[in-house]
């Protein structure tokens, strides 16, 4: 009983921590995104330009590490319609202050390919994010990122190899 009782106070104060610094927000840019084949690319492979909105949460760990989950959609692939994907992803960063307006973020990604199905391409991607953020005001930001696709899009039966690479720039707003 008194280690139950040790547990839920422990975990009791460490919510009250973070909640003292934990900020919601949405963020929204533009992308210019990829896809990197292996080989020889089957069509003209020509950068997709698009965007992502979304909405996240920030978490401070401490003075200068935060954790930032977010929930956003994003256009991205290539030009050519059958290899434009668009997709519902899931970024978890961990945000580091450089100073007081500049922040260093790095992370993974998973992504939930919503557009189109059973058209070769794989329903899931996983991906690294990284990135800088520049505090424009209290609640303003802007910030550039780049994510590297980890996993093949294509299914394994079609012996086509290609990952997704997207830059993107961006706004958003803490509330």
């Amino acid at each position: 009983m008194k280690k139950i009782l040790l547990l839920v106070l422990i975990l009791g104060c460490s919510f009250y921590g973070f909640s003292q610094s934990t900020k919601y927000g949405v963020r929204g840019g533009l992308n210019i995104s990829n896809l990197n084949f292996d080989g020889n690319p089957m069509a003209n492979n020509t950068h997709r330009n698009g965007f992502v909105i979304g909405f996240f949460g920030e978490y401070g760990l401490s003075n200068t590490v935060y954790i930032m989950p977010e929930l956003q959609f994003s256009a991205e692939g290539a030009k050519p319609e059958p290899m434009q994907l668009d997709y519902i992803q899931m970024p978890v960063l961990f945000k580091f202050r450089l100073s007081e307006k500049l922040y260093f973020g790095a992370g993974p990604q998973v992504g939930l390919k919503i557009n189109k199905v059973d058209d070769g391409i794989r329903n899931f991607a996983y991906s690294g994010v990284t990135g800088f953020e520049f505090k424009l005001s209290h609640m303003l930001f802007a910030d550039a990122r780049y994510t590297y696709g980890f996993s093949n899009i294509f299914d394994e039966n079609l012996g086509i190899k290609a990952t997704n690479s997207t830059i993107q720039f961006g706004f958003g707003y803490k509330f």
